[in-house]
């Protein structure tokens, strides 16, 4: 190999003494500028041969390379694929939820308006949904799940997957908040959330429901408090149910 360009050279550059590769090694990430774009195109240009590699998993997916990968095919260079272990594949294929078709969100935004925003926008999506998730970050991801799509909705966390401390949980949005919450083991390490996703069938039953409920809550409390109340006790979206409320309360 005559050229190897790396998320992080630190790590693995450890990789690569491990195994006494001696190739030269750069850094490649998402804020690389564009001169380190032109050492490997000028490389690929003098018909070398160049890897790029990941700190974990396959590369791509969730990681850095995008942009190299389309200048590389541009220019006509060759591009084969070298897959590596795959987090949100691996969650999928132990989490027991359908996996003929699926969605993969990988990290949604670190801004709760923008991540709730997403979130809002795959409330219908009937295909299996795939997170990334970082740990400082898993209860408010989790308390926005149980928001928008609702604390009934079935997850898997898959944290530390083929590593000592692997953990897989199926459970309720609601229930794996108050879990991980508790537990704050489960809050470590790397993290895969695998979300069921809407069943239109299940979704007119529960709608009915919650519309029932709604409107006995609403003769005696307001659209906030009748929302959330029936939220708690339907297992629905806290938004949707105010949205559904305030409707309502103006059709009345």
């Amino acid at each position: 190999m005559d050229l190897i360009a790396a998320e992080d050279t630190r790590r693995s550059g450890q990789l690569l003494r491990h195994f006494n590769i001696s190739s030269p090694l750069i850094s490649y990430h998402d804020h690389s500028d564009e001169s380190k774009v032109r050492k490997v195109l000028e490389a690929l240009a003098r018909d070398e041969q160049v890897a790029l590699i990941s700190d974990a998993g396959t590369p791509l997916i969730s990681d850095p390379g995008y942009r190299l990968v389309r200048e590389a095919q541009a220019m006509g260079a060759i591009v084969s694929p070298v897959p590596g272990a795959c987090a949100a594949m691996a969650a999928l294929s132990v989490a027991g939820l359908a996996s003929d078709r699926f969605v993969f969100e990988g990290f949604l935004p670190a801004k709760q308006n923008q991540r709730r925003a997403a979130l809002e926008a795959l409330d219908r999506e009937p295909r299996t949904l795939i997170f990334y998730e970082a740990p400082h970050r898993i209860q408010a991801m989790l308390s926005d799940l149980s928001e928008v799509l609702g604390s009934a909705r079935e997850v898997v966390l898959a944290r530390e997957l083929t590593k000592t401390y692997e953990t897989v949980i199926k459970t309720s949005v609601g229930a794996l908040l108050e879990r991980v919450t508790e537990d704050t083991d489960q809050q470590r390490g790397e993290l895969v959330l695998v979300v069921q996703g809407c069943a239109d069938s299940s979704v007119s039953a529960d709608s009915q429901e919650q519309t029932r409920v709604l409107s006995v809550l609403l003769e005696d409390l307001s659209v906030k408090q009748a929302a959330n109340l029936a939220a708690k006790i339907t297992g629905g979206s806290r938004n949707r149910l105010y949205q559904q409320a305030l409707q309502m309360k103006n059709d009345a």
